[in-house]
């Protein structure tokens, strides 16, 4: 008998074609033709797969007869509701009128569960608003900063510090800086002048100040308090001063009463304190802002004002909300802050500039929180400045969305206020402290504030965005429909996962055996052109 073989195999990193002829192989091309097929055996020949052609070829393929009874046992013994009705039944019609009833089950089965599936991943939710009543309750801070940010004399003396301010500002605050070009110009011309000038100095030693003369009057809960126990932060505003910060002592207290809390008066003293009514700071008062002893003060937009010879009376009521993760809500709830203890987006706004600020100008604005060389007024004017504009219209900086910048939180508590104001003081009022501070009752009417901020009741409401949806009720509803239409449970599914694994367990086992012998009565093909074996190069 003879043979011809002509293939193409990978020999040490190279395509050898082997062509061999049973008449005229050579002793010694039959030894490098061995070890050539030796070394090209497939290594996976013990594999798991193979394992199990292996037990699968050596098992009896069953006969259609066996086949059939095991069809006909599943039907009249499965607990899916009239399949066995289609069996039993010797009429025809029956036949047809089950297996009509089971299809149509069948499909009004299908068309439930893929309306509970595509409502499902909506992703829906609900939100819940619940009312929760407390004996004591947590404090907020309160931030208070000057409406007149810098002292007249400082301002007198480098009259360019209220747009270098605004400039330096611009990290927490945007604003159009460069509106005025004389104005730009002049500012150009101090920092080339003054590039030992320290912003952040002169405003911390020349703005506003909190002190026995400027802070009259201070009570929480019927207990003094004084200027020891605001702390200093720089904002927009310049300097301003934190009551009940994390780090203070009655962060740490809850109060048990309501309709009492903070009281306090101010003299913001328009002959010390001046500013630039051209940026925008026309009025005379204090500014303050209610928020978390854990978070960062934000005061745009959500500053509350009490104009001189006002009693500003602040009732405020503690709301928590409480958002879902993706792809419910828009919260992340694996987002953390390298410089403060708990996520907020105006903290996370703050390190994202300064990320970007320290990459693209080697250094960091003081305000912005990070370690790093400060930047210097040059590099706010010629490089912070610009990078400012570029983020914002790049949006390189983004609030809400999950895939945004910063994406909300997941839990925040804010303090709405309702604040209602009165003459502050009153003709009597201002005849006794006239004599009292020793001040004019003019002086008193346009530089005196009274600010008063206190819980109107003792709970808390709860915001909860939820799941409209869970697994659970999913998996309740699933089951309910099959056993609705089909009466039909996880048995039974299991049973039709089962008879399915079966077949195909006999599909495989046909396979393997019986294509293989369909394929033995193919005649070999033989050669008899009598070629001589060779290895080339494929």
């Amino acid at each position: 008998m003879f043979y011809n073989l002509n293939c193409c195999i990978l020999y040490k990193g190279h395509k050898m074609k082997i062509v061999i002829d049973d008449n005229q192989t050579q002793p010694e091309d039959s030894g490098l033709l061995k070890s050539l097929m030796e070394q090209t055996q497939p290594h996976a020949a013990g594999g798991f797969l193979e394992k199990i052609k292996l037990y699968l070829s050596k098992q009896a393929l069953p006969s259609p007869t066996d086949r059939k009874k095991f069809d006909h046992d599943f039907a009249i013994s499965t607990s899916f509701h009239g399949v066995h009705n289609i069996v039993r039944n010797q009429s025809r019609w029956r036949q047809a009128m089950w297996a009509a009833v089971v299809l149509g089950s069948v499909s009004l089965t299908v068309w439930q569960i893929y309306g509970r599936l595509f409502n499902y991943f909506r992703w829906p939710t609900t939100t819940s608003v619940e009312v929760q009543y407390v004996e004591k309750m947590e404090f907020p801070a309160v931030t208070f900063c000057n409406l007149n940010r810098f002292q007249s004399d400082a301002v007198a003396k480098f009259g360019m510090v209220i747009l270098l301010w605004d400039i330096v500002s611009k990290v927490i605050h945007l604003q159009d800086i460069g509106a005025n070009s004389t104005a730009s110009k002049e500012a150009m011309d101090f920092v080339t002048s003054h590039q030992n000038f320290s912003i952040t100095e002169f405003v911390r030693n020349n703005g506003f100040y909190l002190n026995n003369n400027t802070l009259l009057e201070c009570q929480f809960f019927g207990k003094p308090c004084g200027p020891k126990d605001f702390a200093h932060v720089f904002t927009e505003y310049g300097n301003c001063f934190t009551f009940n910060h994390g780090e203070n002592k009655q962060a740490k207290e809850k109060v048990s009463v309501s309709g009492r809390g903070l009281n306090l008066v101010f003299d913001v003293n328009q002959e010390a304190f001046t500013d630039n009514p051209a940026v925008g700071f026309a009025d005379a008062g204090i500014i303050f802002v209610i928020h978390s002893p854990r978070k960062v003060p934000q005061f745009d937009g959500l500053g509350l004002s009490s104009p001189v010879g006002m009693h500003a009376r602040a009732t405020i009521r503690q709301v928590k909300t409480v958002h879902q993760e993706y792809p419910w809500g828009e919260c992340n709830p694996n987002m953390k802050l390298k410089n403060f203890s708990s996520y907020s987006t105006s903290g996370c706004l703050k390190e994202c500039k300064a990320q970007y600020i320290k990459k693209q100008c080697g250094c960091l604005p003081f305000l912005l929180p990070g370690n790093g060389v400060e930047c210097d007024l040059q590099k706010y004017y010629n490089c912070v400045s610009p990078l400012l504009d570029h983020i914002e219209f790049k949006e390189l900086c983004t609030v809400g969305t999950h895939n945004s910048s910063c994406p909300v939180s997941c839990e925040e508590t804010e303090y709405p206020a309702t604040i209602s104001y009165t003459t502050f003081p009153s003709q009597k009022a201002l005849k006794y402290l006239s004599k009292k501070l020793n001040h004019s009752q003019e002086y008193i009417r346009e530089n005196f504030v009274h600010i008063e901020i206190n819980y109107s009741d003792l709970n808390y409401k709860i915001t909860q965005q939820q799941k409209a949806v869970s697994v659970p009720e999913l998996l309740a509803d699933i089951g309910g429909q099959l056993g609705l239409f089909c009466g039909a449970s996880m048995i039974t599914i299991i049973e039709i996962i089962e008879y399915i694994f079966t077949n195909f367990y006999w599909i495989c086992i046909f396979f393997l055996l019986k294509i293989p012998k369909m394929t033995e009565w193919i005649p070999p093909h033989q050669n008899n052109l009598g070629t001589k074996n060779r290895i080339e190069e494929c």
